[in-house]
Order: structure tokens, then sequence, then C-alpha cells
């Protein structure tokens, strides 16, 4: 009988697609499909609750704010229960079902506007897809991370892939659910929402033991450890199970959570500080000052980018001339441009960013972080001039609405991906997740804004039509140029910040050392101070 010591983990590491583990296209493809659940479901929010629930475009904005930002909230608390007890693919395993049931819950629309009973269930949808995010979102990056050593070059490109099965998925959402929904009903577009998050669930159980046994749980008898009777593992559970109740509370609070953002921030921001000045060695802490200057530019970026599913929704549904090939298209579809320009542009950039890191001109990611923002604020100058020049009477063309978009996506290539790589190549190991989730935490942050700045764009805050476009013209004319200030002066100190990140002394951590996160649990202390 002839035996062999060969891990199985070293010899699926060896199989590989286009350069890349094949656990890689697991994550990719599971995230398609639950991205697009989510962005089919944000394209019909807007007009679902100005439309279906008949509130007012401020309300409705405060609202849509105020659900995506606890959408980025939660994963620092999914983050951290991942590090500490759940492993990442359980987490991430437990959210999916926790998003299927809440966007099959969302189908259930009742009769619509004031008095109907049914907005509970409408808002008991929301928060099983908040805690479900919260489990999923920053996990799910976090184990494509786990599959690289961390001074791997593909991990950049890694990322770029993943983002594409991101906007994939999220193109495919809203055309079908966006369109299923502004022409069959609402529960045929977010039913189809629920169909997707199912199969990506689907994707992500079958396909787990191509992950290479990364994202397991820091310590299994820790799990398995009996609290009042009952496992670790199934106490988490039940306390999410709760939280879902807390959250149907929360967001029916919208005004609070403003306050809920900035309360929690000032302790999360305190705490990673905490940890960079008392259990880790100046390099470390530089890098950890690197991370917090990039999460500090993430509320600005996704305050203005986040306008795409509020205000610049309602804009193009209102005043933008959508008569295309004879066919009048439907508001929703339009989201679908960002996605479709990052399916098509990803590659360009991640072979750009290699093709001048070859030759030693690629921009330090904060000095990215900078170009993403010039051109967020030049896409909304576009618009304003474009339709300043049309006429504010005048139907605005549907070219600029092309052309905000892809400037925005060309920031948001600039920014997003290349985020979430710092994030998990520049945080200690012990940390990776809740880096991770303070990275989703900053995007809340941004959420917020974005409904802030919607509410300020509301109709109802305008006499005629005119004046309301008006009002919007405005609105985007002065959060185009805060941008593009922002993005100078981003570029001006881009040099200081990279040399915080100490690149040139960074060196791979053993990615399988997860093992020192499951020892630092069972000593009571938080992995990040290890």
């Amino acid at each position: 009988m002839v035996t062999t010591n060969q891990d199985p983990h070293a010899a699926l590491a060896e199989r590989t697609f286009l350069g890349h583990p094949l656990g890689l296209f697991v994550l990719f493809f599971a995230e398609m499909w639950e991205r697009f659940s989510y962005y089919g479901m944000r394209a019909l929010l807007i007009f679902y609750l100005t439309e279906h629930w008949l509130y007012s475009d401020g309300k409705a904005s405060l609202i849509y704010g105020a659900y995506t930002s606890l959408v980025y909230i939660t994963p620092v608390i999914g983050g951290y229960v991942a590090d500490r007890w759940l492993g990442q693919r359980k987490a991430v395993q437990f959210g999916a079902v926790f998003l299927t049931f809440g966007h099959f819950l969302m189908a259930i629309e009742g009769r619509g506007g004031a008095g109907d009973a049914t907005i509970n269930i409408f808002w008991l949808a929301l928060s099983f897809i908040i805690v479900g995010s919260g489990f999923l979102k920053a996990n799910i990056s976090v184990i494509v991370g786990q599959l690289y050593p961390r001074t791997d070059p593909r991990r950049d490109g890694a990322y770029t892939i993943f983002y594409m099965g991101v906007n994939l998925g999220a193109t495919l959402g809203v055309i079908i659910a966006g369109y299923l929904g502004q022409t069959y009903g609402w529960s045929w577009g977010f039913g189809a929402a629920g169909v997707g998050m199912l199969l990506g669930l689907i994707v992500f159980v079958r396909g787990r033991g191509l992950l290479m046994g990364r994202g397991e749980a820091p310590d299994a008898a820790v799990l398995a450890r009996r609290v009042a009777g009952v496992p670790m593992e199934w106490l988490i559970y039940m306390i999410s199970a709760g939280a879902v109740l807390v959250d149907w509370w929360i967001i029916q609070q919208q005004e609070m959570i403003g306050t809920l953002l900035l309360v929690s921030g000032a302790f999360l921001l305190g705490y990673i500080l905490w940890v960079a000045a008392t259990k880790l060695d100046r390099e470390a802490r530089d890098r950890i000052f690197a991370i917090l200057f990039l999460l500090l530019l993430q509320p600005l970026f996704w305050g203005l980018f986040e306008q795409a599913g509020a205000s610049l929704n309602l804009f193009t549904d209102r005043y933008v001339d959508r008569s295309m090939l004879g066919f009048e298209v439907p508001a929703s579809l339009f989201q679908s441009i960002n996605s479709i320009y990052i399916v098509l542009l990803g590659p360009v950039f991640a072979g750009l960013w290699v093709l001048l890191g070859r030759r030693g001109l690629e921009p330090s990611t904060p000095a990215k972080f900078g170009l993403a923002l010039l051109q967020l604020g030049a896409g909304f100058l576009v618009l304003v001039w474009g339709a300043q020049a049309a006429g504010i009477d005048a139907p605005t063309p549907v070219i600029l609405i092309f052309l905000i978009y892809l400037l925005h996506t060309t920031g948001e290539l600039c920014l997003s991906p290349v985020g979430l790589s710092a994030m998990n190549k520049l945080a200690p190991t012990q940390m990776a997740s809740l880096v991770m989730g303070a990275w989703f935490f900053a995007t809340a942050g941004g959420s917020f804004v974005a409904g802030k700045i919607s509410e300020a764009t509301g109709a109802e805050n305008a006499g005629s039509a005119g004046a309301a476009k008006q009002l919007v013209l405005s609105i985007y004319d002065s959060i185009g140029w805060v941008a593009i200030g922002v993005g100078v002066v981003v570029l001006v100190v881009s040099p200081l910040v990279r040399r915080l990140m100490h690149l040139d002394t960074l060196r791979d951590g053993d990615i399988a050392g997860e093992a020192e996160i499951g020892e630092a649990a069972v000593a009571g202390v938080h992995p990040g101070a290890a």
C-alpha cells in the first residue's frame, strides 16, 4: 500500500484558470449573483418608494441612503465575528441565506400607499438584507486575498477580475430585475433579485472545496463550545436573527442613523488607532495610518457616486430624453451603464496598471484615489454644462448620462478595486476582516451622505419642473467642484502617504496562519492584538 502526505490544498493550488486559482472563480460567480440581486433591487428602490409607497423625493432619498448605509456598516460587525469565531466561509454562507430570504420578501408588495400594513414586511425584507450583507460583503472579499501571498503581483489583477464579477452581476440584475419591475410589476423585479441570490448561494456551497481551506473558523473547538447549552456557532446565528428585528426598527428611524454612524465611526476609528499605537510595530502602525487616510476619502467619493441610485436615477426619469431606437427606455435600466463600462474597461485598467508598473510609472494607491476624485467631479460638471447648454426647459440629451457614468466608472476603477486590494495588502493578517469591514463602514458613511445630498435635490424643495431641474444642477455643480478640489489635494500629498505604506519592506505572511487568530481568540484577546 502506497501512502502520500501530499496536502490536498497544495494540489488545488496548482490548478489554475487564466493564471489564477480556481477558487477565485467560485467567488467570482457567487459574488456575481449576489450583486445581481442587490443592484437589481437597488435600481427599483427609489421608484418603488416614490411610486408604490408614495413617499416624497426627499423622504424616499433619506430611506434609500439609510438602507444603503446600513448595508455597508454591518460588515464591520460581520468581519469581527468572522475574524474571531466564525471564519469567513461560514459567515459568507450564512449571510447568503439571509439575503435570499430578504430579497424574496421584497416581492410581497401589498396595495401600497399610506396605511398599508404590508410596509412592515418591506421593512423586514430590508432588515434581512442588511444583516445578510453584514456577514457576506467584507468576508467574501477577504477570501479573495487569502488565495494569494501578500506580495503576489497577481493580487490587483485578481481583485479586478473579482470586481468584474461584481459588475457583470450588477449589469444583469439591473437590466432583468429593472425591466421586469417597471414593466410587469414590482414583485416580478424583486422576485428576480431573489432568484439571483439563491443562485449565488448554490454556487458558493457547491464550490467551497476549491477555496483550498481558506476562510475556515480560527478555532473549530471554540466554535463548537457550548454557551448556556448552545454551541457558539448556533448562538451567533440566533443573535443575528435577533439583529434583524433590531434593524427592522432602526431602518424606520432614518434621521437617527446619521448619529449612529458618527458615534460608531468614532469608536471604530479609535479602536483601530488604539491597536496601532499599542500592539503594532512602527511599520505596521504607519500602514494603518495610510489605511485610515484612504478610508477618510470614502465618504466623499461614495456620497457623490451613489447619486446614481437616488437623485441621478430620478433626474434620468424626469428630465432626460430616453428615446432610443424608437423605444423609451425605462429609467432604471440606465443603472446598468456603470456596470457595463466596468466589465468593458476592467481588463483595460488591470492591464494598464501592470504595463505602467513594469515601466516604473504606475501611480501609487493614494494617487489613484486622487485621480478617482478628479474624474468623479468632472462627471458632474459635464452633465451640468451639457444640460444648461441644451436649455433648462428642454429634455437633457441622453448622451450626457452616458458621459457622467463613463467618468464616474473610470474614477471607480481607480479607487474601488485598488482600495480593496490595499486594505487586504496593508492590514496586519489578524485584522484583515476588521479592516475590510472598516472599508465598507466608510462606504456606509458615503451612502448616508448620498441620501442627504439627494434629499436636498427633491422636487418638493422647488416650484416648477424647470426650477426643480435647476436645483439639481446647481447642487451637482457645487459637489463637482468640491470633488475636484479634494482630488488635487490628495494628489499633492500622495507621495507622503505612499511612504507610510512601506511597500519596500512588505513581506509575504503565512496566509494559512489563521491559527494565530484562533490562538488569540482562545486567549480571550481580539486577533488584532496578536
